[in-house]
């Protein structure tokens, strides 16, 4: 380990540091504005839900690193090479989250809801949501940390984010850039995912309550 290298390179962290911040999270907020609307029509709708599922499943499949170098071809070395497939497959996560949180609602919390004068919107917006929150928070954890990991391989083809600290290593056999690369991967899935937590405790703080008085 070259702790001269580190403290000589700080800069070029901090810049590869936001480069993977922007390519891992930039995919996941889009994913969740998709995968709102999708699951609520899914759960409305509830034939259309085996076939969404299956699609995003097969999509989820794909590899990261063959969507990268296809779509090459039409966005060049841009971010949205890494932010389309990265969507894509949080679409495959959440989606099931936002279905199986919306259907863990209890019937007769809706039913007192629209009794108690609640629209379709208020009622989805301050009732069915707020007690979804747990579930989807947990999907988003699971989307994020995967894009934190999948970013890197995007480093292949020169897509920036702190993969370019695991080539540049590799062809120098120069392990201090590597061993830098991942500890600061693995920092920033541990703050992301503790973020999301945090955030999930600062929406339901009913659950709080609950466990206390438990």
């Amino acid at each position: 380990m070259r702790w001269d290298w580190v403290g000589s390179h700080l800069d070029l962290f901090a810049k590869l540091l936001a480069q993977h911040v922007y390519l891992s999270v930039t995919p996941v907020l889009y994913g969740l504005l998709i995968s709102l609307p999708l699951g609520l029509a899914c759960v409305r709708w509830p034939r259309i839900y085996p076939p969404v599922l299956a699609a995003t499943s097969v999509l989820y499949a794909l590899p990261s690193i063959a969507l990268f170098v296809f779509l090459l071809d039409y966005t060049g070395l841009a971010p949205a090479t890494a932010i389309i497939p990265l969507t894509v497959y949080t679409l495959s996560v959440l989606i099931r989250n936002v279905v199986d949180g919306l259907r863990s609602v209890p019937e007769p919390v809706r039913q007192a809801a629209t009794a108690m004068g609640f629209g379709a919107a208020r009622r989805l917006v301050q009732v069915e949501l707020p007690i979804a929150t747990p579930i989807v928070i947990a999907g988003l954890r699971v989307a994020t940390v995967s894009n934190i990991s999948l970013v890197s391989i995007g480093s292949l083809i020169g897509l920036g984010g702190l993969g370019q600290l695991f080539t540049d290593g590799f062809q120098r056999s120069f392990p201090t850039p590597i061993i830098v690369g991942i500890v600061l991967t693995i920092a920033l899935a541990v703050l992301a995912d503790g973020l999301l937590v945090l955030l999930q405790r600062l929406l339901t703080p009913w659950t709080r309550a609950r466990r206390a008085g438990a």
